[in-house]
């Protein structure tokens, strides 16, 4: 296992240095830290797939002094190499795709817009900044920065599919149905059966919004009744937890239900002040952040409640969650999260 965990460090290495061999002329120091960061992910990696005895010796022969223990101390350097030369879009990109694994979408954003800005022409640069501010949205709505990169990224290249898919998630949530059905109608000649299938369905919910027919050759979704399969979710605090820790006035609460193994995106959510603890929520349609995405259509979905100091929907360091709780839909009882109860 030994050799086989070298040669997928070796491998990797090799392809950064063709990949990352442009910048290392200008700045060696962010190419060190952005192959260290890979490398590191990809023992992480292997850590959950493989032997973790073989992978506990590899990351102890690699933790020499100087170089980063962790993949948090690696992006921590890669983002002060940026703060010291920042004219590294590539950099800059890896640094939002490292933060956005971690769940710091928020910071994630920040990076992806700085690539964005020396990378303005890249629609898939463009569109990666406008998806990434999508998702550090509060309201998971695409704003007016990240609409005119969307459109920027079609105008460089008619038919980009992602920025495409934006575009009328943007149309949608503007309350433009016809518009946004009309925007993936274009894609259904460029995706494969296995993605036109779920596309058709998007496209039919959006038609059938704005009061038109499903597509030519496809039956009619159902009309799913507002509210349907809502979930009631009882949130409290655990008492040694409450005692032990002095949570602050603004902390927040977020009560979110959440695909199963799926995005970290929630397809409901509710927010909430700490001193509204305990309480008692119903998580239905209306609390969806996404169109395209809605509780009465699923069969089973992942609850959990967290606690969040910064106030963003995203996971950040610190935030305090819920053990998750997977239910099948409809509910039949009202399901209960404990913050802070230690893991059983």
């Amino acid at each position: 296992m030994n050799a086989f965990v070298a040669i997928a460090v070796l491998s990797t290495l090799l392809v950064l240095l063709a990949v990352l061999r442009p910048l290392w002329r200008d700045s060696p120091a962010l190419v060190a830290g952005a192959a260290l960061a890979l490398c590191l992910a990809t023992l992480a990696m292997y850590r959950l797939m493989g032997t973790p005895a073989a992978i506990g010796q590899v990351a102890a022969s690699a933790a020499e002094p100087g170089m980063p223990a962790t993949l948090e101390e690696a992006i921590a350097r890669l983002q002060g190499e940026l703060e010291r030369n920042p004219a590294q879009p590539e950099g800059w990109l890896l640094l939002g795709k490292s933060l956005a694994a971690q769940g710091r979408a928020a910071e994630a954003g920040e990076a992806y817009a700085q690539a964005a800005t020396q990378l303005p022409d890249n629609p898939d640069v463009l569109v990666e900044a406008a998806q990434a501010r999508l998702y550090a949205a509060a309201d998971r709505k695409l704003d007016a920065q990240a609409i005119a990169w969307v459109r920027h990224a079609l105008e460089v290249q008619p038919g980009h599919q992602r920025a495409t898919w934006l575009l009328g998630i943007s149309q949608r949530q503007a309350g433009r149905p016809a518009e946004a059905a009309a925007t993936w109608e274009s894609l259904l000649a460029q995706v494969d059966a296995a993605t036109a299938a779920p596309l058709r369905e998007q496209i039919d919910a959006a038609r059938l919004e704005a009061g038109l027919p499903a597509l030519a050759g496809v039956a009619p979704a159902p009309p799913v009744a507002a509210g349907a399969h809502p979930v009631t979710v009882k949130v409290s605090l655990d008492p040694d937890f409450a005692a032990r820790v002095r949570l602050r006035g603004d902390t927040t609460v977020f009560v979110i239900a959440r695909l199963p193994g799926g995005p970290p995106m929630p397809v409901a959510a509710q927010k909430h002040a700490l001193q509204d603890l305990p309480l008692s929520v119903v998580l239905d349609d209306g609390d969806s952040p996404m169109p395209t995405q809605k509780l009465s259509a699923l069969k089973e979905v992942e609850l959990i409640a967290r606690l969040s100091a910064s106030g963003d929907p995203m996971r950040q360091p610190g935030d305090i969650e819920s053990a998750p709780v997977r239910v099948a839909l409809p509910a039949k009882a009202a399901v209960e999260l404990v913050l802070g109860k230690p893991a059983q």
